[in-house]
């Protein structure tokens, strides 16, 4: 096996493809420290920001997904498709990688399509339990499928599955002991109950109507508020904080947002769902309805169908929010399953595992 391997590395459009692309590539680099990497992504989306601020090369195509109604951009999408598979191909044959790996998002069908044409051996890594497209147009030439769901041979070749979990973040396997560090980082009462709420770094509309209309249930029940509304959403809700309510944009450290929480309010996206099944503890799924596929709601029921969180529809939150937080809070019983159940449902060693199944094909 080569010491100096080129990796290249496309996913991108939304965090649930960029952050476990990043972690593959830091735990490739772990392993070979003189590898090389180049990431491809789509020239105007999030990730030519993040990578870069992870500290990898990228290259961006000019390609954008397909929206769900008839617009200008759907008529411009065959010519930008076409002009990144010829971009693409210009990118493999110059930086001649040993292995590409793809973990959704329009760029790296692109890319991940060429690589295979060009027998390059391709690894596809899908979060989701229900797949995107452009995974499941590249699974019929990929070597391999790393999943993090059963189920998947309805939408890939079962013989080239193989069940690893999502890569999350390192630092979230070990916060039992830092819930006092947590408790004096984001300033809270360390003798109140801790709801953490998180919409996705963007924030999320209805989540955040949720929250602004409990203010005063929150205080009349001595519940402190770790409320992440997103920067979208951050001007509109910034001067909402009191003692009981800290309202954040973006999280930077979220071992310590997670260690805080006595309860977690998520949306269900893959790396969500992945991530908190690591931490462990009591989890109100808010799914988005507005995803490909209603793919949030099949992550959460995941969880949900094992008796590890609860689930409330967004139509359903007005009825079923506090009866749902009481029945957690006031009953150590249904709090200590839930975050029993979703724990055994973690799988902290995703990362290495994709690793190991990308060095087989090297």
């Amino acid at each position: 096996m080569k010491s100096n391997p080129k990796f290249i590395i496309s996913g991108g459009g939304t965090g649930g493809h960029i952050y476990p692309a990043i972690a593959i590539a830091k735990e490739l680099q772990l392993q070979f420290p003189n590898a090389e990497f180049l990431f491809v992504g789509a020239q105007d989306k999030m990730e030519m920001q993040k990578v870069p601020a992870a500290g990898f090369a990228i290259e961006g195509l000019w390609i954008a997904g397909l929206q769900r109604s008839l617009t200008l951009k759907n008529a411009m999408f065959p010519l930008k498709f076409i002009s990144s598979l010829w971009r693409s191909r210009s990118i493999i044959k110059k930086f001649n990688p040993d292995v590409v790996i793809g973990t959704g998002g329009f760029a790296s069908g692109a890319v991940v399509k060429v690589a295979a044409d060009m027998s390059i051996p391709t690894i596809v890594q899908e979060q989701n339990s229900y797949p995107g497209l452009t995974n499941k147009m590249l699974a019929k030439k990929a070597k391999a499928i790393c999943v993090a769901y059963d189920g998947l041979e309805k939408f890939f070749p079962a013989d080239k599955i193989i069940k690893t979990g999502n890569p999350v973040r390192s630092d979230l396997l070990h916060i039992e002991n830092l819930r006092d560090e947590a408790i004096t980082y984001f300033k809270l009462n360390p003798n109140k109950k801790v709801l953490a709420v998180m919409g996705g770094s963007l924030g999320a509309k209805r989540i955040n109507e949720l929250i602004f209309k409990n203010k005063d249930y929150f205080k009349s029940q001595n519940i402190q508020v770790l409320w992440q509304c997103g920067k979208g959403y951050y001007q509109q809700y910034s001067n909402e904080g009191d003692d009981t309510i800290k309202v954040l944009d973006y999280i930077e450290r979220m071992d310590l947002f997670y260690a805080a929480a006595d309860v977690i309010v998520s949306r269900a996206g893959a790396s969500s769902v992945s991530e908190l099944a690591i931490v462990g503890k009591p989890v109100i799924f808010i799914p988005s309805p507005n995803v490909a596929e209603d793919h949030q709601t099949k992550n959460a029921n995941s969880i949900v169908m094992k008796n590890g969180a609860v689930m409330i529809k967004e139509s359903q939150l007005d009825k079923q929010f506090t009866e749902q937080l009481n029945r957690i809070l006031s009953q150590p019983q249904v709090a200590e399953a839930l975050a029993k159940n979703i724990k055994q449902m973690a799988m902290p060693n995703a990362t290495k595992e994709i690793v190991e199944v990308i060095k087989k094909w090297m």
